[in-house]
């Protein structure tokens, strides 16, 4: 005998399955969740869902999330410092340290040509403008020790090179290959309490 298929219930594990770290089976198990908890699991998070979609927008500015009816913290925020990371994860670990109390510029991900991500789809002539009109004296380069991600901060240090600013980078406890938002909060602190100048050397 054939199970039956229903294709709301397949069409909602094929959209579960899409998720970060999720796989067919833990799809399933989390559809068959979510039946089970309507009341107090699927339709709070359905409404939760449909507000963070009508409601919560990326400025276009520093890159962060804010709601669409309100000024982002970007444009009120007067500290002289930017760190640059590459999506908001990335932000949310270094936060998690609190051994940074500036600003963020979240850039959006990396230059890759493999992936076909070049300079106008990231937030990097947004980030010059900051630098410009801000007064900013230093940009920390919190980037994954990737080959795109260095490939980025030096694309990074030769598009800021000619105004007046300190450009530094990560340091200790930062291996080679590794990705900022899975770091744990002793190894990041380390890598950002004891950076150091950023030069195309090194």
């Amino acid at each position: 005998m054939k199970k039956l298929k229903e294709p709301d219930l397949e069409n909602l594990i094929q959209l579960l399955s899409r998720l970060p770290s999720i796989g067919p089976k833990s799809a399933r198990r989390l559809a068959l969740h979510l039946i089970k908890n309507k009341s107090n699991l699927m339709i709070p998070l359905h409404q939760a869902i449909i507000k963070v979609q009508e409601n919560i927008i990326k400025c276009n500015i520093c890159g962060n999330l804010k709601s669409k009816n309100d000024e982002c913290i970007c444009s009120n925020d007067s500290s002289d410092q930017i760190c640059v990371v590459e999506n908001i994860a990335d932000m949310w670990a270094m936060e998690s340290t609190s051994v940074f109390k500036g600003q963020y510029h979240i850039l959006g991900g990396t230059l890759s040509a493999l992936n076909g991500s070049n300079p106008e789809q990231l937030l990097i002539n947004s980030l010059i403008e900051r630098v410009k009109k801000q007064k900013i004296r230093e940009v920390i380069l919190a980037i994954s020790a990737t080959i795109e991600g260095q490939t980025t901060a030096h694309y990074i240090h030769d598009s800021l090179k000619s105004l007046n600013v300190k450009i530094t980078k990560l340091a200790h406890g930062l291996p080679v290959g590794g990705e900022i938002e899975y770091l744990d909060d002793g190894t990041l602190f380390s890598a950002f309490k004891f950076r150091n100048s950023f030069n195309n050397k090194g």
